[in-house]
């Protein structure tokens, strides 16, 4: 968001200052600011959330006014108020709005007084834990657990039963805090085919708001959203025009101004009716998903935030606006999907994605090049398309996905393919629940023989092996054969250090199916087969490292992080299943639990503590050792 700022910026001739952590200091937003300063370590409560040190950059450098992006202090009203106080401009909404949207219980009563309608649910003072069990037996299970200072998918948990309510209600409070500093937490009806739709609304300081549609952010994996669209499929006119007309009230019900989000959920049981959708909240900010409302409406939002903190009134009126075509976006993270999603960290050696045609678009924050680090949110980029429809967007995503290299990180790349190349995703049969009913499904994707067959055969045809397919086959003693029939040429070769057996491609497999093919100089090349990215060489390459295992009853850090909890004692005997520690990175839990019947033989973790990619924190002897 950052580099979108300053680039923004620059086009409207206005200088732009970053500020920067530790982990920060050779960013890209840093190298393409106009002055950068330093503001302190790399956890962001030590930084990019100290409000004192960011208004203090701005003093020291002569800047006129801050932008806060979103996430960390975007959302802020006591920080908004003191930039405002400094004699600063702040390019958001006035702290009042903020304040009045910014926990979720008093955002909903105030939408009830509005006449926006809101979800059936609890959202009164009383926070105890007890209480609070009594009120989503009455509301009925499934219930779902909402910090009321959160946003972003933090702070959130679905309950299917009573018996799972405390120890969620617990978690989530304890995210909440560590997150938003704030535990207070409402609760909602969980909807059981639910959609979630968002209308973008803009406010200027002349009483004039907007609407610029609306956008589907369905698919979800754990409320946090992976792929967004607009317009909403299967939105009609009239539902439109009352959806995005209750958002208006919405803003224009706390005196709105700037860029802002009107978050709803709806019961697509029976399709999107107005009657089925409902207020969830509003993010007094711009959102993630902004760009895909910039591509069908043909607008610069940043643009628009930088022209009415200056005093301008909107650079359109309502009627000036209207849908063109549709845009989807794909959010990039440095996760494993075969891993639970755990995040991952390191060097990005190969980071190429393919945004060099019309109607692409690629935002980051990283470069080739870049090292990925646990102290923030894992997203590496997000990947825009613009087309004429729906079905067009979707296979120029699919291109754009497979077209791209990211190598050795892991990444969620192939599980955003099988996402959009799913059928109920084509058929634009959504509700948030749709990733987690298609499971494995979308996270088992791999390279396959063929593709790395056809890698191969071009690693030697241009010697980047350094041996040709014949030289290939003297080294590692296979010539192959067939039992009646032609002799086959195999040869082993290694896709991100595991071995494989491959023949030589033949005409008709070289031009097969969908691949992408990028060098990586002499070691190798990474290959692209449906968003899943393997280097494929002659040799073992030691940038890959593989994940450890618990196998043993060894349980290891999954990633650099910190203990939260720990559950257990050393001695104590556990069941599979059974959760043994909690890990804190890049803003989210992580359990860590038994992988069998046994008894805690080893303990080395406390409370509070960091920890490192691989430590073994714990190890698990099986029951009758």
């Amino acid at each position: 968001m950052a580099c979108l700022i300053i680039r923004t910026a620059r086009r409207l001739g206005i200088r732009a200052v970053a500020v920067y952590s530790d982990a920060d200091a050779k960013a890209l937003h840093v190298r393409e600011a106009d002055e950068a300063v330093h503001i302190g370590p790399s956890p962001a409560a030590e930084s990019y959330l100290v409000g004192d040190k960011i208004i203090a950059a701005a003093k020291e450098t002569g800047a006129e006014a801050i932008h806060p992006g979103y996430g960390f202090l975007s959302e802020n009203a006591d920080f908004a108020q003191a930039v405002l106080d400094a004699g600063l401009i702040w390019v958001g909404p006035k702290p009042e709005s903020i304040r009045a949207m910014g926990l979720k219980d008093a955002a909903k009563t105030l939408m009830d007084e509005a006449g926006v309608p809101t979800t059936p649910g609890y959202l009164g003072d009383n926070q105890d834990a007890d209480f609070l069990a009594e009120q989503a037996e009455k509301i009925g299970y499934p219930v779902l657990i909402k910090a009321v200072a959160g946003g972003g998918g933090k702070g959130m948990r679905k309950v299917d039963e009573a018996a799972n309510f405390a120890d969620a209600l617990q978690s989530c409070r304890r995210e909440a805090q560590a997150s938003f500093g704030n535990d207070i937490v409402l609760l909602e009806k969980w909807i059981e085919s639910p959609r979630h739709i968002e209308v973008q609304v803009f406010g200027d300081s002349h009483g004039n708001v907007v609407h610029l549609f609306e956008r589907d952010c369905s698919l979800q994996r754990r409320h946090q959203k992976v792929i967004e669209e607009a317009p909403a499929p299967g939105m009609d006119s009239e539902t439109r025009e009352a959806v995005c007309a209750a958002a208006v009230r919405a803003a224009k019900a706390v005196d709105y101004e700037g860029a802002g989000t009107i978050e709803f959920i709806a019961d697509a049981s029976e399709g999107l009716r107005a009657d089925r959708i409902w207020f969830m909240e509003m993010n007094t900010r711009l959102q993630v998903e902004h760009p895909v409302t910039e591509m069908i409406t043909g607008v610069d939002l940043v643009e628009w935030q930088l022209k009415v903190a200056s005093g301008k009134g909107l650079p359109l009126r309502q009627k000036d606006l209207a849908i063109n075509g549709h845009a989807i976006e794909a959010r990039l993270y440095a996760e494993n999907p075969a891993n639970g999603f755990l995040p991952s960290t390191g060097r990005l050696e190969v980071f190429r994605i393919d945004a060099g045609y019309a109607g692409r678009r690629f935002d980051s924050g990283f470069e080739e090049g870049a090292t990925v680090t646990p102290h923030y949110d894992p997203m590496l980029a997000k990947l825009i398309v613009h087309d004429d429809s729906r079905d067009h967007a979707i296979e120029s995503m699919l291109r754009m996905l497979e077209e791209s290299f990211v190598w050795p990180l892991k990444n969620n790349m192939g599980f955003a393919y099988e996402c959009l190349d799913c059928a109920p995703f084509r058929a634009a049969d959504l509700d948030t629940g749709l990733i987690e009913r298609l499971g494995d499904k979308l996270t088992d994707g791999e390279v396959s023989d063929e593709r790395i067959s056809v890698a191969a055969s071009g690693l030697w045809s241009f010697g980047l092996g350094g041996q040709t397919f014949e030289q290939a086959q003297l080294l590692t003693g296979l010539k192959g054969f067939r039992l009646n029939a032609p002799v086959q040429e195999i040869v082993r070769v290694f896709a991100n250090a595991e071995p494989r057996i491959v023949g030589a491609p033949d005409g008709e497999t070289r031009r097969a199916g969908s691949f992408s093919i990028s060098d990586h100089g002499t070691d190798g090349c990474v290959v692209n087969d449906r968003g899943n990215v393997v280097l494929v060489s002659m040799a073992p390459h030691g940038g890959f490292a593989g994940a450890g295992a618990a196998g043993d009853g060894a349980i290891l850090a999954p990633m650099p992080g910190k203990v939260i909890a720990v559950n257990v004692a050393a001695g104590d005997t556990v069941s599979a299943g059974d959760k043994l520690l909690t890990l804190e990175a890049m803003k989210m839990e992580h359990t860590l639990t038994a992988p069998f019947d046994g008894v805690v033989a080893e303990l080395d973790a406390e409370e509070g503590g960091q920890v490192t990619d691989g430590a073994v924190l714990a190890k698990i002897e099986a029951a009758g050792e």
